[in-house]
């Protein structure tokens, strides 16, 4: 069945243009203007992925993507309209799963929509059993539902959270270079930069710290990332 995208921005010009190009990729779409009206539109159809620009007025894409984080874990592509990376980190480490900066090309929201897509494709929308399951230490990683534990406790992630902290628990003891992560993420080649890769760590960290694991993800200065010890102690790196 075909994906449905909801286009969030003020600028119509732009809601036409990506309505256009998805349109060519064979994905449904549906818009709105603003940040009350995204939230409704979510409510009312439950798209499978959320372009939200990230300066609007009324309510702002960011203060909307902490409203749809608490609600559901719908993925979202942030759009933003500053050439520094302030407004894209801090989307990202709201929930926000990839971020495209204006003036873009529609071609690479696209690809970037798709990869995501790609990536929840698999995702089943309830899996009762726990065949795909997997242990380190006291986390828990169901593949088959997309499910993180913390000693029994469910830790709400997104679909690229999840998707990182699967690929550093498929070899506990390997190191992942961002690039590598990338690669894991949206295939080789993609472009994205080091520090969304960080803004991702520190969303899981953040989030595995408040349930009290301190010792999710390892650092190694200059080369990358590896799962930590998961015993909930912190270490150093």
């Amino acid at each position: 069945m075909p994906r449905t995208i909801l286009v969030v921005d003020d600028d119509p010009h732009i809601r036409q243009l990506l309505v256009f190009a998805f349109g060519k990729a064979g994905l449904d779409t549906i818009e709105a203007q603003d940040g009350e009206e995204a939230i409704s539109r979510v409510e009312a159809h439950a798209p499978d992925l959320v372009i939200l620009d990230i300066n609007m007025p009324r309510m702002d894409g960011l203060e909307v993507c902490r409203r749809l984080r608490a609600a559901g874990d719908v993925p979202i592509l942030f759009l933003s309209s500053r050439d520094d990376e302030i407004d894209r980190v801090l989307g990202i480490e709201l929930g926000g799963d990839d971020y495209v900066v204006k003036p873009f090309s529609p071609r690479e929201v696209v690809a970037r929509s798709m990869a995501i897509l790609r990536r929840t494709a698999a995702k089943p929308p309830e899996v009762d059993a726990a065949a795909g399951a997997s242990h380190h230490g006291s986390l828990t990683l169901d593949a088959d539902a997309w499910t993180a534990s913390w000693h029994g406790e469910e830790i709400a992630l997104t679909i690229t959270e999840f998707t990182i902290l699967r690929t550093l628990a498929s070899m506990p003891s390997r190191i992942f270079s961002r690039e590598m992560i990338i690669d894991r993420l949206h295939g080789p080649g993609f472009a994205i930069t080091d520090r969304t890769i960080d803004s991702h760590i520190r969303n899981l960290r953040r989030k595995f710290a408040d349930a009290g694991c301190e010792d999710l993800v390892e650092t190694r200065a200059g080369v990358g990332y590896r799962l930590g010890s998961c015993t909930g102690r912190s270490q150093s790196a």
